[in-house]
């Protein structure tokens, strides 16, 4: 992960850091090995240093936390869900354009 603004979003952690968030947060569920996962990150790093305060970004690595995605049917990466109360309230697949992700955000403000 490549900015301090960034959350490590674990198996462990998911639960306190973005269900029970007194934020909304948006989580980007990634891979290693993932070139479009790589793609994006520089639009998830921006949008979590241009909201700081305002929401939670964080990444989940889904080979090292098989569990959360797995709750949320994650079958292709990257796929973005923003939370807000512990609910999805939107989600992006796909590496899209940095517009798409702010729209994404905008919607849980």
């Amino acid at each position: 992960m490549a900015s301090q603004n960034l959350l490590e979003v674990t198996d462990t952690n998911f639960e306190s850091d973005v269900l029970k968030s007194s934020l909304p947060v948006l989580i980007d569920f990634w891979a290693v090995w993932c070139a479009p996962c790589r793609a994006i990150a520089p639009h998830v790093d921006a949008l979590a240093a241009q909201y700081e305060g305002k929401i939670k970004v964080g990444k989940c690595d889904i080979d090292a936390n098989p569990q959360v995605p797995s709750r949320y049917d994650i079958r292709s990466i990257p796929t973005l869900l923003m939370f807000k109360d512990g609910q999805v309230v939107g989600h992006v697949v796909g590496a899209v354009p940095r517009a798409k992700l702010e729209e994404l955000v905008k919607r849980a403000l």
